[in-house]
């Protein structure tokens, strides 16, 4: 997968920690990062269906929501 995303400085150094301490690599780390999230998300948007009418929203209000938007 190409590289889409710039990190702030703080979050790429966090990563680097990480990584490093782990022994994960930065790019396994951040599929599983998007694919834990993803899920959580999917989940909430299911749940929310079912206890109310859904409302439509856009990705960047999806992305801020979930704390992966700028």
């Amino acid at each position: 997968m190409p590289h889409l995303l710039k990190f702030p400085r703080d979050l790429e150094a966090r990563l680097g920690r990480a990584s490093h301490h782990t022994g994960i690599t930065k790019a396994e780390m951040i599929e599983r990062l998007v694919q834990d999230g993803l899920t959580d998300l999917e989940t909430q948007l299911l749940l929310e269906d079912t206890a109310t009418p859904r409302v439509e929203r856009s990705i960047d209000q999806l992305l801020r929501e979930s704390g992966l938007g700028a």
